[in-house]
């Protein structure tokens, strides 16, 4: 067996260790002695010195000295097991449940004074501790300080610290991984070293320490390899490349009625230099809200198609794949032949596209999930481009890209900023390109906060804007009033501002039927309706550009991200745009400095780090729902400048085109994904 074997090892490998305990374990999701060690201790409970009874803290876990003084164990089996004690004067009782009358006798002798531990409660007006652990001292007359655990009922504390101190006796000398230039710039702390002190120390004390550093620079490391293996793996794959005429290209970038921004210049030039390469493109444009990645797309379609290629444009729904094909038309010419395949195309027209489609008939076909069905076939896919990318699965883009075969290049596109740090890690295995520069006729939206009780102000100012042919949004958190919370309602806030609004309003929200939502858009977007009341329905991809103003009510309960999402559905023409933030006075803290950030800053991707800071990466948009696994230890915020070593080590690696040899181990012990199989 090889060192780090042992680690993959399952746990019943550790004596006296059952299927019973295996199971309770598994409720943890600790499979492996290797899951088991990476579950670290969240605090240290200082068995060795006593709490006066006076000065324990309900809920905590406490070491406390007593004096057993009666047994009370009833005869009815569910009820618990109690021992009524006394300590410094007081009475307090502890609690057993689950336990032996022979085994509480033991450890509770009466009128013997001991030291025990467990969590502290209060009930009919005296303290008590639950299933209290005795503490004792070791052969050398020393009381050793107790890791504490996050552990599921029937693992107990001292068990799991007996558990810890086996499996680091029996545990190998891993070979390191790393060469000795790198562990030098964590002091030489090796793994094995690393992994102990971590369950050895308090793990407060360790925050800045050598060790633990090293252990997350591991699972950072981990994490980079296995995307920079995809990727290259990616860039194996040999396909034709594509041709191109720049005259064609210029013609059609003529007709646009404003000049391209120097990101939008510079991608398309990256996604020209991928298009014309031997390597299959697998590039991820990453742009804030109306940075105009639209544009890029179409130009990337444009040089595709002209190349002799079908291009597929896949949006998440079908009021923006209507815009996007409205958009397309009207922008391309009549030599480059569009159609529109979503859920509202009746049969008879979408059996003609899909045989249209097998034959070539047409050039671009835009539309929604429609686009996975098994029976669209295409006779010559050169390129996919999907929109608003973290609306889709990876499996759906993985089964659309392959409907290309090895010559279809992919582009995907999000308007969802997030951290460089956060960036490296989701999309690792992409060659990414930002656009963050706003096209030169966008003004930069006004943003103002206003309490709740200033509505007459907020109506007239909307007034003032739809009279002078405007439209505004008005976002509300829920859908249906709430009893239990007090936040405005998409359905009683729609019938507050018909009155307002001489019955030009109108209401979307996620249970109202698709046909009547695209409805309601579609009125607003003719102009027929002046104020649109919705939840955040529509905070990605729709572009309305005659709506200036974005009233958002509760403030308060979103995330910076999100906000800043909401905001961009406004200021998408060349017009004055503003948002109102409205909120009650009984603002918390973190609140105001949401508030107060969006106020101030207008760059998605600085609003993005600001919102990490505050909320944590794992809550940040559009990453929880993603299925990506969280880092144990690592945060893209706190652990910056490993994140960029981390990437660093990768591209030596890359560029050197090194074996993976001993990095072999650390990605089996840090990411055991079915992608591994794949790479090594």
């Amino acid at each position: 067996m090889q060192d780090y074997e042992y680690l993959l090892s399952s746990l019943d490998k550790i004596k006296g260790i059952g299927n019973k305990t295996i199971q309770l374990f598994l409720r943890k999701k600790i499979k492996t002695i290797f899951d088991l060690l990476w579950h670290l201790p969240i605090s240290k409970i200082e068995t060795s010195k006593t709490t006066d009874i006076k000065d324990l803290q309900l809920g905590k876990t406490q070491s406390i000295k007593l004096t057993p003084l009666k047994y009370n164990f009833p005869r009815v089996r569910k009820l618990p097991n109690k021992v009524n004690c006394m300590s410094s004067g007081e009475k307090i009782d502890c609690i057993f449940f689950n336990s032996y009358e022979g085994y509480i006798k033991k450890i509770l002798p009466i009128n013997q004074e001991v030291i025990v531990f467990g969590k502290i409660g209060y009930y009919k007006a005296k303290y008590q501790i639950t299933n209290p652990k005795l503490i004792s001292e070791t052969e050398d007359g020393v009381i050793k300080d107790i890791k504490n655990y996050s552990l599921t009922e029937g693992l107990t504390i001292t068990k799991y610290n007996k558990i810890i101190e086996d499996v680091f006796k029996a545990i190998p000398t891993l070979k390191e991984w790393h060469n000795e230039k790198l562990l030098k710039k964590f002091n030489n702390a090796r793994w094995n070293e690393s992994i102990k002190k971590i369950h050895s120390y308090d793990y407060e004390k360790l925050k800045n320490s050598h060790y633990l550093r090293r252990l997350i620079f591991d699972e950072i490391f981990a994490n980079f390899l296995i995307s920079s293996q995809i990727r290259l793996k990616i860039k194996k794959i040999k396909k034709k490349k594509k041709l191109f005429n720049d005259q064609i290209k210029n013609k059609y970038l003529q007709k646009l009625e404003f000049e391209l921004t120097v990101d939008q210049k510079n991608a398309i030039k990256d996604i020209e230099k991928d298009l014309k390469s031997k390597e299959r493109m697998f590039r991820l444009i990453q742009g804030d809200v109306g940075s105009g990645k639209t544009i890029v797309s179409l130009i990337s379609a444009l040089n595709t198609i002209k190349s002799g290629y079908q291009v597929a444009f896949m949006v998440p729904t079908e009021i923006l794949a209507k815009q996007h094909f409205n958009f397309s038309s009207n922008f391309f010419d009549s030599s480059i032949k569009i159609e529109l395949l979503s859920g509202k195309v009746d049969y008879s027209n979408k059996k003609k596209i899909i045989k249209d489609l097998e034959n070539k008939k047409i050039d671009l076909i835009i539309g929604t999930h429609s686009l996975f069905q098994k029976k669209i076939k295409f006779k010559k896919l050169g390129l996919i481009i999907i929109d608003e990318q973290h609306k889709f699965g990876v499996n759906q883009r993985k089964e659309l890209s392959e409907k290309g075969g090895n010559d279809c290049d992919v582009l995907v596109m999000s308007a969802t900023p997030i951290p460089r740090t956060m960036m490296m890690t989701i999309y690792g295995d992409m060659d990414i390109t930002l656009i963050k520069d706003k096209p030169k006729n966008r003004k930069e939206i006004k943003t103002y906060s206003k309490l709740d009780s200033k509505i007459n102000e907020i109506i007239n100012f909307a007034n003032k804007e739809i009279q002078n042919g405007n439209q505004i949004f008005w976002v509300c958190p829920l859908i249906e009033k709430s009893n239990k919370l007090d936040q405005q309602s998409a359905v009683e806030k729609n019938k507050f501002l018909q009155k307002y609004f001489n019955n030009r309003v109108g209401l979307i929200h996620g249970s109202i039927e698709k046909d009547k939502k695209n409805k309601v858009l579609n009125d607003f977007l003719n102009k027929k309706i002046d104020v649109l009341v919705s939840t955040t329905v529509i905070e990605v991809g729709i572009d309305f550009p005659n709506a200036t103003v974005i009233v958002i009510e509760n403030a308060n309960k979103y995330g910076l991200s999100q906000l800043h999402q909401l905001r961009g559905r406004v200021g998408r023409g060349n017009k004055e745009s503003t948002c109102i933030l409205i909120f009650n006075s009984n603002l918390s803290q973190n609140a105001k400095k949401r508030i107060n950030i969006l106020k101030n800053l207008s760059d998605g991707f600085d609003i993005s780090e600001e919102d990490m800071k505050l909320r944590g990466y794992g809550d940040i948009l559009g990453f929880k729902q993603s299925g990506l696994k969280k880092f144990k230890l690592a945060d893209p915020i706190l652990h910056r400048d490993l994140f960029e070593l981390a990437e660093t080590e990768v591209k030596k690696i890359e560029i050197n085109n090194s074996s993976l040899g001993n990095y072999y181990k650390l990605l089996k012990l840090y990411d055991r994904a079915s992608i591994i199989n794949d790479i090594i």
